[in-house]
């Protein structure tokens, strides 16, 4: 494993000109426009743990199709609570329901999104894609529909992203002023998505985001997802302007200048899966106070653990518990 991206003096200075659509804001607002939408189901789940109760959760995403997750509140949790809303990385599920428990223990309520048609990698997933594609398909996600902005798979995915934040606002164990998003590599692209397009979060903690500067990514990763679009475009060889199109659309570089919540980042500067050039762009774009830990020697995995403990003690101090 070398340094096979930008080194972290020129990623200081990487400051891209991405493209932003005229219609950017109109067309999420279309997207998101719900007139009255399904309220969160929650389905109580025997786990076997002592400390930390859990619930099977669905919510109307894109379309009012159901999307599925976990809610886990500390088994001795009184009053609202401040909440974690966590995004999965490209591939997972939101896989058995004693997997994630970390907020939970740390006194945190905890809602996990399932991931769309995803579910194949590390965890399986629950939730079928637009009602055609089965939980559990296999990687080809950043080409499904990507040459129509209105067909293209993220603008369903970010708006399940969306409505779970907002399912958090509203369940009574939750303070809904105390609300962080969360996610590493897709999971942190979703997170920056929600955090500008749902002013009120109170926090955003991407890590090794996916899903930014798409026009560098694509041209620059080593490895994953963001070759799917090179070899798309290796084939399709005169649709290049618009498939770029579509994924300015949905570019968390982007989006997150449109953020206003603090934001803790982190960025790996080996990272081959999620070029830390790429993500870069995204935290000097991003409209909020922000603060970002940096991995000189890791790959996609980023800070791991040692991220966590770096979001608890952020996330603490912010929300003042």
């Amino acid at each position: 494993m070398a340094l096979s991206d930008l080194t972290l003096a020129e990623c200081w200075a990487y400051r891209p000109e991405l493209t932003v659509p005229e219609d950017l804001d109109a067309f999420w607002e279309r997207t998101l426009r719900v007139d009255e939408p399904s309220a969160a189901t929650y389905e109580p789940v025997e786990t076997g743990l002592t400390q930390i109760r859990t619930w099977s959760v669905t919510v109307a995403g894109h379309g009012g199709e159901p999307v599925h997750g976990w809610l886990h509140l500390p088994a001795d949790a009184t009053g609202p609570l401040p909440c974690v809303v966590e995004y999965l990385g490209y591939g997972r599920g939101r896989g058995l329901p004693h997997e994630k428990l970390f907020w939970a223990a740390a006194g945190f309520a905890h809602l996990i999104m399932d991931t769309r048609g995803q579910g194949w990698s590390a965890a399986p997933g629950a939730t079928a894609d637009a009602d055609r594609y089965p939980a559990g398909t296999v990687p080809g996600f950043l080409t499904r529909g990507v040459t129509d902005p209105d067909d293209f798979y993220y603008r369903r995915l970010i708006t399940d992203a969306v409505r779970f934040a907002r399912a958090a606002q509203e369940h009574p164990a939750v303070d809904p002023a105390r609300i962080a998003v969360t996610g590493i590599s897709q999971g942190g692209g979703l997170s920056l998505a929600v955090a500008a397009l749902v002013p009120d979060v109170a926090a955003a903690m991407p890590d090794v985001p996916f899903l930014c500067d798409f026009p560098r990514a694509v041209r620059v990763a080593p490895r994953g997802p963001y070759g799917e679009v090179a070899e798309y475009l290796a084939l399709y060889r005169d649709r290049a302007d618009q498939v770029f199109r579509t994924l300015s659309y949905v570019d968390a570089a982007v989006l997150a200048a449109r953020a206003t919540a603090p934001a803790l980042f982190s960025i790996a500067m080996m990272d081959q899966t999620c070029p830390p050039s790429t993500c870069f762009a995204a935290y000097h774009r991003y409209g909020g106070d922000k603060e970002v830990r940096v991995y000189e020697f890791n790959d996609h995995e980023g800070g791991t653990a040692h991220q966590q403990a770096e979001q608890l003690s952020w996330l603490r101090e912010l929300f003042g518990r």
